[in-house]
């Protein structure tokens, strides 16, 4: 058998700290608490506790063993499962390539606003400040009109930091980092939401947040919220985890990992809720009005909201600033790092190119396309079109793929849950294939009738059609176009690690073909 030398984690909670930190990533914060809110209340976290057992770490422990059995990026992985499920690899990688150009660019405002913060440069209108002065937003969606240098040098910035750190390679670099920058992270946020608490009309916003709506759970749109919450926040759909586990050693819990990850996500995501909801209900009692006449979602919420919120607090503005801020920053960092190994780990066993060359070549060719589209005027527009399409028909739709694909077309889930339980102290049963082959997909492709239904409908945000053409749909389509593309072309060497593997694995074969007698 053809073997490649490949790099390994130092130790397990190495691996552990760099899931988590891919997991926890810009949407714990400003998404989750919205949701949550607009979803029920407290009513949503059953909803979201059953979406997290019954989707999120199922889908979770599936990425988790494809990747710790075949020990390869994404596109490799699945070719050697079966050579047409590359195209699903490819397309992931894809999908990672459009998120890290659009992502960094988040990721370096919440840097530039670190700074903000101990001046409040916003004034008294932090609206007008962010989209007026500091992103410069053009009136309409369009061709580029000029460019923006307080946006593009903290965004070199980050690219800096990213490419050095992946250069360093997995354990010297992404778990060393990850090391440091969670730990970090979860001391800065439990600091931001202790003096949250603190605030007068602290528990207006709890309240807010955590009421229960019972009736709001015989809404089916809540329930898609949940498992959508879920889908997206684990990481799970555009080959991040799978890239990670193949780096795993052959002795490893892969159940365990994957329920900790999970459990410690969400974790998180409850207290950033905790932590936003605070803050939301202190500015609410200032400006004597109710929670929901301040609450926003995105990135009305970070980058206008909360500095509403820094500029009314009496003491301490200054540091809540620095705290929030800089949480967003190193979440986003963490999450950015394991997104752009994928497209790396995937260039890497193409090309059998070294590390440093692959980060270089996918790395550049990445940071130079986020520096050319995003600080500029059209900037905002170009990436709330991006983060829509690529979220609703490239992360959802590619991960329903594959669970069909290996679920109902291979029907290999059996393989993979003995794969699993050999090297596993949590045991999966029935439920694990019940909940991957059934309930999953059908919830996946529901949401994905609903959203098409409703894009179909009406155009996104009634941007202009050829402006969605372009950067919508576009975008999305043309995704899976690589994807095609990519599978079509020769890779003999995966062809021979392949029938290597079919050689190897002829028990585990016939006993599938048993089971399905």
């Amino acid at each position: 058998m053809v073997q490649q030398t490949r790099e390994q984690w130092g130790t397990r909670a190495g691996f552990l700290m760099a899931a988590i930190g891919s997991a926890v990533g810009l949407g714990n914060i400003w998404r989750f608490p919205y949701v949550a809110y607009d979803n029920g209340g407290g009513a949503f976290l059953l909803p979201y506790l059953i979406a997290l057992l019954s989707a999120g770490i199922p889908l979770l422990i599936l990425e988790y063993t494809i990747g710790h059995r075949y020990r390869s990026s994404a596109p490799l992985s699945y070719r050697r499962i079966k050579r047409p499920a590359e195209a699903i690899g490819w397309w992931q990688v894809a999908i990672c390539f459009v998120i890290a150009v659009y992502y960094a660019v988040i990721v370096a405002w919440a840097v530039r606003y670190t700074w903000f913060s101990l001046g409040q440069q916003w004034g008294d209108d932090p609206d007008g400040f962010f989209n007026s002065e500091f992103l410069q937003v053009a009136e309409a969606p369009g061709m580029i009109s000029g460019y923006v240098s307080g946006v593009a040098w903290p965004l070199i910035g980050v690219w800096v930091v990213v490419l050095v750190v992946l250069g360093l390679g997995v354990r010297n670099g992404i778990e060393k980092a990850n090391k440091v920058f969670i730990p970090v992270l979860v001391v800065l946020f439990l600091v931001m939401v202790v003096q949250a608490l603190t605030l007068e009309g602290a528990a207006a916003g709890l309240d807010a947040l955590f009421t229960p709506d019972w009736g709001a759970m015989l809404d089916g749109g809540v329930w898609i919220a949940a498992y959508g919450q879920i889908f997206f926040s684990l990481s799970i759909g555009f080959g991040i985890m799978v890239t990670y586990a193949s780096y795993l050693k052959r002795k490893t819990d892969l159940t365990g990992t994957a329920v900790t990850a999970a459990f410690a996500n969400s974790s998180f995501e409850l207290l950033a809720g905790i932590g936003v909801f605070s803050a939301l209900g202190f500015m609410a009692t200032t400006a004597g009005t109710s929670v929901d006449n301040v609450v926003a979602d995105g990135i009305g919420l970070a980058f206008v909201a909360f500095p509403q919120i820094i500029s009314s607090l009496p003491v301490g503005g200054a540091l809540f600033g620095v705290l929030f801020f800089l949480s967003l920053s190193i979440a986003g960092l963490t999450s950015m790092i394991s997104i752009v190994q994928v497209v790396v780990s995937a260039v890497q066993d193409r090309t059998r190119l070294g590390r440093v060359q692959s980060v270089a070549l996918v790395g550049g060719a990445t940071a130079l396309a986020s520096i050319l589209l995003f600080p500029t005027h059209e900037g905002l527009y170009i990436l709330d079109s991006f983060d829509h399409f690529i979220n609703q028909y490239g992360i959802a739709l590619a991960g329903l793929v594959l669970i069909i694909v290996l679920g109902w077309v291979l029907r290999r889930l059996p393989y993979f849950q003995r794969h699993a339980n050999e090297v596993s102290l949590l045991r999966l049963g029935t439920w694990w294939r019940v909940a991957l082959g059934v309930v999953t997909p059908l919830l996946l492709g529901f949401m994905m009738f609903d959203s098409l239904r409703a894009e179909l409908t009406e155009n996104y945000e009634g941007y202009p059609d050829t402006f969605l053409l372009i950067a919508g749909w576009g975008v999305a389509l043309g995704a899976v176009a690589f994807g095609v593309v990519m599978a079509l072309l020769p890779w003999k060497r995966a062809d021979r690690i392949a029938q290597a593997d079919a050689r190897e694995e002829p028990h585990d074969h016939d006993q599938d073909a048993k089971e399905r007698r």
